[in-house]
């Protein structure tokens, strides 16, 4: 069995409406609130944010920061901070960050770039935007507490546009858009399939399974062997055979986890989709541990 290339094209044609919606709706914020993924922060960044929201303060809120690695969330926040741009970690499932969020909203705003506006001692209109399956939905359902008690219609806006009261002095506009990335480098397609945002009918569940696994053994081995009951010399016998090119490797590795949880099918074989769909919802639901996709150094 071989897996080498993945040829993703998928980017939904509304995209340029949405797109279109969002920067109208700009024109009543102050400051815009990215939600990306803390596994992949670069995969879940849509690369058209910086263009869109042009001179608008910005916040980025690494959501799903319970799932990713503790030490390389800390070198993201850094990250960005290094390029000028205030991160939060946050958990949107617990509430873990909110807080930070509303405080570092109220620290960044510039009231006085509104003062000329008549804007003084009004309430700091934000807007959250985010790829599908970051958890933007959660994030702002935690932000508003749930209840989306709105604020009422502002002059000049259309009855449609509904503000949802934050803070004593945050309001968020309820109907954010939601942005697609576009697909254009394999690694990204990856990373997107591997937390759930490309469902897997799109792309083959053995092959998303296969490249995840193919990542995690080089760079989480002992999640992997802690959560299947594995042989770590095994592993380190199959990896260190000359005599299995590297896809061969993979796929033995496959069968052991597939032994391991009785992925079976007729005839004692191993049930390689089964496998790998074990393999996407042991790390989508955290049970492989707190794994990051991506690194600081990484190259996309």
């Amino acid at each position: 069995m071989e897996y080498s290339k993945t040829n993703i094209n998928w980017y939904p044609g509304h995209m340029a409406k949405t797109k279109k919606q969002i920067v109208e709706d700009l024109k009543l914020i102050d400051v815009v609130v990215e939600v990306l993924d803390a596994r992949i922060p670069i995969s879940s960044q849509n690369p058209d944010i910086k263009e869109i929201i042009k001179n608008k303060t910005r916040l980025i809120v690494l959501n799903k920061s319970d799932l990713s690695c503790e030490k390389e969330n800390q070198k993201w926040i850094n990250y960005f901070k290094q390029n000028n741009i205030p991160a939060i970690l946050v958990d949107s499932v617990t509430g873990k960050g909110i807080n930070e969020v509303i405080k570092k909203i109220e620290e960044i705003y510039d009231g006085k770039k509104y003062e000329n506006k008549g804007r003084i001692g009004k309430s700091i209109r934000i807007m959250v935007l985010g790829i599908p399956n970051v958890g933007k939905s959660s994030f702002i359902n935690r932000i508003a507490k749930r209840t989306f008690a709105k604020v009422g219609n502002k002059p000049g806006v259309t009855k449609q546009k509904q503000w949802v009261k934050v803070s004593n002095n945050i309001e968020l506009l309820d109907t954010p858009g939601v942005l697609w990335p576009k697909l254009e480098k394999e690694e990204v397609a990856l990373n997107l399939a591997y937390t759930g945002t490309i469902k897997d009918d799109i792309l083959q569940t053995i092959e998303i399974g296969f490249s995840l696994l193919k990542t995690l053994v080089k760079e989480y081995k002992v999640n992997l062997i802690e959560r299947y009951k594995l042989n770590e010399q095994e592993i380190n016998l199959i990896m260190e055979n000359d005599s299995l090119e590297n896809n061969e490797k993979i796929i033995e590795i496959m069968n052991l986890i597939g032994k391991k949880r009785g992925a079976l099918i007729s005839g004692g074989e191993i049930d390689l989709e089964k496998v790998a769909a074990i393999l996407l919802e042991d790390f989508r639901s955290g049970k492989l541990g707190k794994i990051t996709l991506e690194k600081v150094n990484i190259k996309l």
